[in-house]
């Protein structure tokens, strides 16, 4: 029976995972796509998310195949998990400083304002198509960078937990939601619990990272997949203590700290 319940609850925590990666991902390339419309124009946007997505689609098709069928699946799950501990360190490190006052939140308005700021302030390249060449790469670059990152954490995880149409449908699931979202709100995106968002993702991550990287060395889990929520609620515990002793013995360095308005993943 403890077996049993377990697949479920793995299939419930993956989903939460790469619905939450994906959703954070694209909320950072929708600012930007938002961002390039409306100062340079839509067509120009609309063509350089066409041609990224084009481009991430050649991708999964060239290698997504190849990841799966040829490389063995103790390697990737150690590598992968290797590759997640990383990723969701970081990611938890960013949003425990955030929370602890010690580091300035990231804010999509701030990151807006300087993505109009800086393109209605450039020169207004274009082809000879008329296609404003800026816009288009800035267009480019946002999607396709954010959108990389939701194609791997849905390859890894979804490949290495067997659950790759259930991860794919998850990231599908948060494109959607974040679209609809955009249409919404159109402008500001300030509504969306980033900070809170990149926490659980850190939490899930670190969690994979760490039962991928054991089963890639043969360690047995007690209760197989159901030692996932555990391992979240571990990391989940040890991050609230450390951000409750970060704003004790960090009193001060936060409090004057304005939002930021990095583009990168901060």
């Amino acid at each position: 029976m403890l077996i049993a319940s377990s697949a479920p609850s793995g299939a419930l925590v993956l989903v939460a995972a790469v619905f939450l990666a994906s959703a954070v991902e694209m909320v950072e390339a929708l600012t930007i796509v938002l961002a390039v419309g409306v100062t340079r124009g839509w067509r120009s946007a609309f063509e350089g998310v066409a041609v990224a997505l084009a481009a991430l689609a050649a991708l999964v098709v060239l290698f997504g195949p190849a990841l799966v069928h040829y490389v063995p699946l103790s390697v990737l799950r150690l590598v992968v998990g290797g590759l997640l501990l990383v990723f969701g360190l970081q990611w938890l490190r960013k949003a425990i400083l955030r929370a602890a006052g010690l580091k300035a939140k990231h804010d999509e308005d701030a990151i807006y304002a300087e993505q109009v700021a800086e393109l209605d302030g450039g020169t207004r390249g274009t082809s000879g198509s008329g296609r404003d060449t800026t816009a288009f790469a800035v267009a480019f670059k946002g999607v396709f960078l954010e959108g990389l990152e939701v194609v791997v954490i849905v390859i890894t995880l979804g490949t290495t937990s067997h659950r790759l149409g259930l991860a794919a449908m998850a990231a599908g699931a948060a494109v959607v939601v974040v679209c609809i979202v955009g249409l919404i709100v159109h402008r500001q995106l300030s509504g969306v619990p980033e900070n809170a968002m990149k926490m659980g993702v850190g939490l899930m991550l670190v969690s994979f990272g760490t039962f991928w990287v054991g089963e890639g060395v043969h360690v047995t889990w007690p209760g197989s997949d159901l030692a996932i929520p555990v391992l979240v609620a571990c990391y989940g515990l040890v991050a609230w203590l450390t951000v409750v002793v970060l704003r004790r013995t960090g009193e001060g360095p936060g409090a004057g700290l304005a939002p930021t308005g990095e583009a990168a993943h901060g």
